[in-house]
């Protein structure tokens, strides 16, 4: 009986072996598949002048959604949405006339701020007029209300019907105290977004924010492209209306213009803005602006392709990248399409390369497999934002989602970057697949830039699904940290959100791009066949609202 027992653990133990040494046969076929021939291919077409930058709404989504949808038939994935590869985005794109100034007046002065050179301004409100007159300025240090870091901007001030004017990223940047909200990494209550929506919570008529490169981890030049030409929104019910009249930002230098003239030193106001118990302080001074818009109702897209899982079908995984950029900007001399090839013709490409290493494995994974290319990233997370709140398929039954936005194109990398680290379980995943690779990983080099607020991961990760935004590292294979750091910074200031962001093989390497798809694929690929849903940490925002979905 012993020795029978014994033969059959033998042989139990060589079956085990030969099936994990199957398996990883099998993922690394498929993972062959992902090659950069292939990414090269879909990044020249998808950021070519013939798609025009991507804009929602326009040929080049035409284009785009033509090609994905031609590329995925290929493959053999099915459409995503019943018979369609289509969900539909219900848009309003707002165009507002460019001649347009922000007047500053008060103790005897008038002050003439110039649109794009000085200060950018647009309004949500579906509206072709948009008006504030004599408006109040209210310095609201931060514009901040934070009950768990015991915060408040806004208390013993009623900023209704005023316009404040605001510092970017939290208290805990500019001081690097670690004990004030995160520290050096900024909170959600850091980013514009935040600050814009607190302002009209607080009911001011307009929102200033004052713009400073570090702070908001890119360069004035960001902000002036992004923020000019036609900006689109959902389309809701009461056309926006519980929005302030118009949200603006101005440059650091024209801040200080404004403070002078009302008496007081921005310099000072901002060190005090950054302590607790600072009082919000009203400045003797009026805003004046005026908006014309033109407003065009348009639909964009959300694209989906679905590969069934087999005896858990009904659970997804999520892949996901946005597929739109900045489309052309008449206002631009020279060169005025915004061709977006990193951002984000790379993420397109994984998204069509790890479709294809699924296909390539000889068996269709246990739970389903979401591919999905999200519109009107650019304009503020549109498209994400719809399907996290219009979901195809329950975000119950949904076990992760994994972001790809701006893939590495610097060559091949030691280590990986999560951003977002300590944040979910799926860091775990990533770390076990990385040392496969022989890699480590390392949280956010850059935490103080808020990356993890500023992708379509987060509309998943709001409604509570675990969201994954797995970064390429920066130690260089070959020259290191520094070198690699530098690339980064040369690429922000002289590509991102800009014209000049195309597809040159003259010194792209998508050889650290392959090892990250390849990477990913094997982490979604791991997630496809367990029966495990990963959750949040405890302590992170996040985590209640998926533990209420997951109780219900």
């Amino acid at each position: 009986m012993k020795t029978g027992f014994f033969w059959l653990s033998i042989m139990l133990l060589a079956f085990g072996f030969t099936s994990c040494a199957n398996e990883e046969g099998q993922l690394k076929k498929a993972e062959a598949q992902i090659d950069e021939t292939d990414i090269a291919r879909h990044i020249s077409v998808l950021a070519s002048d013939e798609f025009g930058g991507r804009a929602p709404a326009s040929e080049g989504e035409k284009k785009t959604l033509d090609y994905l949808t031609r590329a995925f038939q290929e493959l053999g994935v099915q459409p995503g949405n019943g018979d369609r590869f289509l969900q539909e985005v219900p848009l309003v794109e707002i165009t507002a006339d460019p001649n347009m100034t922000l007047n500053i007046q008060g103790k005897g002065q008038k002050a003439r701020f110039k649109y794009l050179d000085e200060f950018v301004a647009s309004t949500r409100r579906v509206q072709e007029r948009v008006e504030v007159k004599n408006s109040q300025l209210v310095f609201v240090g931060y514009g901040i209300v934070a009950p768990e870091y015991d915060w408040n901007d806004y208390a013993g001030i009623d900023v209704k019907g005023k316009t404040v004017i605001m510092l970017v990223n939290d208290p805990g940047y500019a001081t690097g105290d670690s004990t004030l909200f995160n520290g050096k990494a900024m909170t959600y209550y850091g980013r514009w977004t935040y600050k814009y929506e607190e302002a009209a919570r607080q009911g001011a008529a307009g929102a200033i924010i004052i713009h400073q490169t570090g702070p908001a981890g890119y360069p004035w030049e960001v902000v002036r492209n992004s923020w000019s030409g036609a900006q689109f929104y959902l389309q809701t019910e009461h056309g926006n209306m519980d929005r302030c009249a118009f949200e603006s930002w101005v440059t650091l230098d024209v801040a200080r213009k404004i403070f002078q003239m009302a008496g007081v030193d921005l310099d000072t106001l901002t060190k005090a803005a950054s302590q607790r118990g600072f009082k919000s302080q009203p400045l003797p001074l009026s805003v004046s602006l005026t908006i014309h818009n033109t407003l065009r109702y348009s639909k964009s897209n959300n694209f989906l392709a679905l590969l069934p899982g087999s005896d858990r079908k009904n659970e997804y995984v999520i892949y996901m990248a946005h597929w739109d950029h900045l489309g052309i900007n008449p206002i631009l001399e020279g060169d005025s399409i915004f061709n977006g090839a990193r951002d984000n013709a790379t993420g397109i490409a994984a998204l069509l390369e790890i479709a294809q290493a699924f296909k390539a494995l000889p068996r269709p994974p246990r739970r389903s497999v979401l591919f999905l290319a999200v519109a009107a990233e650019e304009q503020g997370l549109l498209g994400s934002e719809y399907y996290a709140t219009h979901p195809i398929y329950p975000l119950k039954q949904t076990v992760a989602a994994i972001n790809m936005d701006g893939m590495n194109v610097f060559g091949p990398m030691k280590d990986v970057t999560i951003i977002g680290y300590g944040f979910s379980e799926l860091d775990e995943y990533v770390k076990q697949e990385a040392k496969k690779q022989g890699r480590y990983v390392r949280p956010d080099p850059e935490p103080e830039k808020g990356y993890y607020f500023r992708s379509d991961h987060f509309n998943f990760a709001k409604q509570g699904v675990p969201a994954l935004y797995a970064d390429h590292g920066i130690e260089h294979v070959e020259h290191g940290e520094k070198w690699t750091l530098e690339k980064l910074d040369w690429w922000i200031k002289n590509f991102y959100h800009k014209p000049g962001d195309e597809y040159d093989p003259s010194w792209w390497d998508l050889s650290g791009m392959v090892q990250d798809v390849q990477l990913l694929f094997r982490v979604g690929y791991r997630l496809a066949n367990s029966n495990h849903f990963p959750n949040w940490r405890e302590g992170t925002e996040f985590r209640a609202k998926r533990d209420q979905m997951m109780a219900e």
